[in-house]
């Protein structure tokens, strides 16, 4: 989520993370191009500074082609509003807006862009409304950053992810520590998968690379 305003940005991750949505902002154009690879969905204002987000919307499609993208903006006219979506914006909102449509309008994105609300892999259920993961039926006890590492690897199974590219996923470009922060949490989840890293059911150790969710779960 990109805009200048920081009481837009504010009321609308309130919203969103009432939501059970992970948000990440940034205030001007070339700050959000490092989020976009960490997004399911970006949300634009359309006058930012160092580069626009009609500018931004153009460099998401040339990197990200599948990436939904929502414009926010004052500017209502009919040829803004034509202008933004013939530039590859998926959709457009005016200001003043209500947070509770810009939410709903995110979800239809995602479902339009085929991300699922709930994902299954054998016997491991994961919510991603609720942020409930299940083992059998029976819930499981996960933190916030094993749930958000484990929905990671599992909406991509077979993908294979080095441990720099989870950090920037999971923990964001910021993060000061090292990637092997990376392994201390595949350790926790594997206790809490009960999952065997010498014969595992869901994550599996790539050496020298990284990790990946395997694609082929036994029921």
């Amino acid at each position: 989520m990109v805009d200048d305003d920081p009481g837009i940005l504010e009321v609308l991750r309130l919203y969103l993370e009432a939501e059970q949505h992970h948000v990440l902002e940034a205030r001007d154009g070339l700050s959000a191009l490092d989020l976009l690879a960490q997004a399911d969905v970006a949300i634009f204002d359309w006058m930012l500074p160092h580069l626009s987000g009609i500018e931004l919307t153009v460099r998401a499609r040339e990197l990200y082609p599948e990436l939904p993208v929502m414009l926010l903006t004052a500017r209502g006219e009919e040829e803004d509003r034509l202008h933004g979506l013939n530039t590859g914006a998926d959709d457009y909102v005016s200001k003043p807006f209500s947070p509770r449509e810009v939410v709903a309008r995110v979800h239809a994105l995602l479902r339009r862009a085929g991300v699922r609300e709930v994902l299954q892999a054998g016997p491991l259920s994961l919510s991603l409304q609720t942020r409930v993961a299940t083992l059998n039926g029976t819930p499981l006890d996960l933190s916030k950053l094993e749930f958000d590492l484990l929905v990671t690897l599992a909406q991509h199974p077979g993908l294979v992810w080095t441990r720099e590219r989870l950090v920037e996923r999971v923990w964001g470009v910021d993060y000061p520590g090292t990637a092997r922060v990376v392994d201390v949490q595949i350790t926790n989840l594997r206790k809490r998968l009960a999952d065997d890293p010498d014969h595992p059911r869901f994550i599996e150790t790539v050496r020298g690379v990284g990790y990946k969710f395997k694609a082929d779960v036994p029921g």
